[in-house]
């Protein structure tokens, strides 16, 4: 009697024998597609390539035992198109991850200058709230001036009657007012 309940599932594909797949890091295969396009870039891949062109015509056109590419040189078009063939595809590979590591720098340069304005339209409204803060508040050229005032008015009105502190407002020591009213008194002792 077959087995009611099957481990396999119909609804899904038996996993075959499959054979290993070539898998290839994409990250390498760009570093090394930079590599080759930052190389393919350079006077010096134009100078070696020149120089293997010429030994190449060259050793063809004046060499006759060693012809293995004759005049309209096939061999080394052939060779020219295989190059470009593989150079194009990693170029374009080199560009996209440097278009991917601009479109990342420019997205952090964005999120950097919408910090920096948070940050500063921040500042600007502590600022401006400090300096209505301190407008409110006497400055000391006001208080100098306060008290320029009331010590004009103390030393020119001698009718002015100073009493003596309460007993709770006197600090230890008597302060200056105080040593004042003693030394104007006429006994030394308190006014009042």
């Amino acid at each position: 009697m077959p087995e009611l309940y099957s481990s396999r599932r119909l609804d899904q594909p038996r996993a075959g024998r499959r054979a290993r797949r070539f898998d290839i890091d994409p990250e390498s295969f760009a570093r090394f597609s930079e590599r080759v396009a930052r190389f393919l870039g350079t006077g010096r891949f134009l100078a070696l390539q020149t120089i293997v062109v010429l030994i190449w015509i060259g050793l063809n056109l004046a060499a006759v035992g060693l012809r293995w590419d004759p005049y309209p040189f096939i061999l080394l078009n052939l060779a020219f198109s295989t190059q470009a063939a593989y150079a194009a595809p990693l170029i374009l590979l080199a560009q996209n991850r440097q278009d991917d590591r601009d479109r990342v720098a420019l997205e952090e340069d964005r999120n950097r200058a919408e910090r920096t304005k948070s940050d500063t339209e921040y500042l600007a409204r502590e600022l401006a709230a400090l300096r209505l803060a301190v407008g409110e508040v006497a400055t000391r050229d006001y208080l100098r001036g306060e008290l320029e005032k009331l010590s004009a008015q103390l030393t020119t009105d001698p009718g002015v009657r100073r009493e003596r502190p309460a007993k709770h407002e006197r600090p230890g020591k008597p302060d200056r007012a105080v040593k004042r009213d003693r030394r104007d008194s006429p006994e030394g002792k308190w006014a009042g």
